[in-house]
C-alpha cells in the first residue's frame, strides 16, 4: 500500500474517537489520555536487528602450488617429463646441425643430383624435427592442463568441506578479492594446504 494511503488511513483512524464524543454532548466523557512510554507492553517496543558480517574466505593458488606436498609433487612431475621430452627434441637437434655441416662440407664437390638429394634429405629430417618439437609441446601442455584441473578441484573440493564447517559465506581466490566492506574475511591458505595434505596421506 502506497505511504500516502497509510496516512490518510492513520489519520482517518485517529479522528473517529473525536466524532463519536461529539455525537453525544450530554455526556461529559473525556478521550483516553494518549498512551505513555510506559502503559505500551515490552513485547511491543522495536529493537533495531543486529546484523552479522558475512565471513569470506580467501587463497592464495601461488602458495598452495609450491608449499602443499600435491602441488610439489606436481612440479616434480612436470620438470622431469620437460626434460625428458627436451631430451629428445635436443638430440634431433644435434642431428640435423650434425648432416647441415656434413652436407656444407661437401656441397662444392657434389653434382647438381647429388645436391638435390641432399636438400630433400635435409628438408625431411628438418620437418622430422619440427614435428617432434610440436608433439613434444603438446603432451607437456596436455599434462599440464590434466594435473593443474585435478589439483583445482582437490582446492575446490576442499575448499567447499571447509566453508560449510567453519561458516564461511564464501571462499574465493585472493587475486580476484578486489575489496570487501564490513565483510569478515580470512585468508584460508594454511587450512586448504592442511586439508589437502591430510587427504594425500589418507590415499
Amino acid at each position: 500500500m502506497p505511504t500516502i494511503f497509510k496516512r490518510a488511513l492513520f489519520t482517518c483512524l485517529l479522528a473517529l474517537p473525536s466524532l463519536v464524543f461529539a455525537a453525544d454532548i450530554t455526556t461529559e466523557a473525556k478521550p483516553p489520555p494518549p498512551p505513555t512510554a510506559a502503559s505500551v507492553p515490552a513485547e511491543v517496543v522495536l529493537k533495531p536487528a543486529v546484523t552479522q558480517a558475512a565471513r569470506i574466505g580467501y587463497v592464495d593458488f601461488i602458495r598452495i602450488g609450491t608449499e602443499s606436498e600435491r602441488g610439489k609433487v606436481l612440479k616434480t612431475l612436470l620438470t622431469a617429463k620437460k626434460s625428458k621430452l627436451q631430451g629428445k627434441v635436443d638430440a634431433k637437434k644435434k642431428q640435423i646441425e650434425k648432416l647441415k655441416a656434413s652436407i656444407e662440407a661437401k656441397i662444392a664437390s657434389m653434382t647438381p643430383q647429388q645436391r638435390e638429394a641432399k636438400s630433400r634429405e635435409f628438408q625431411k629430417k628438418l620437418e622430422e624435427f619440427q614435428k617432434l618439437a610440436q608433439a613434444s609441446e603438446e603432451e607437456l601442455f596436455a599434462l599440464q592442463d590434466k594435473e593443474t584441473k585435478a589439483l583445482y578441484e582437490a582446492i575446490e573440493q576442499a575448499a567447499i568441506v571447509h566453508g560449510k564447517a567453519n561458516g564461511f559465506a564464501a571462499i574465493v581466490v585472493k587475486k580476484e578479492l578486489l575489496y570487501l566492506g564490513s565483510a569478515d574475511a580470512q585468508d584460508v591458505t594454511d587450512d586448504l594446504i592442511k586439508a589437502l595434505n591430510q587427504t594425500d596421506q589418507k590415499k
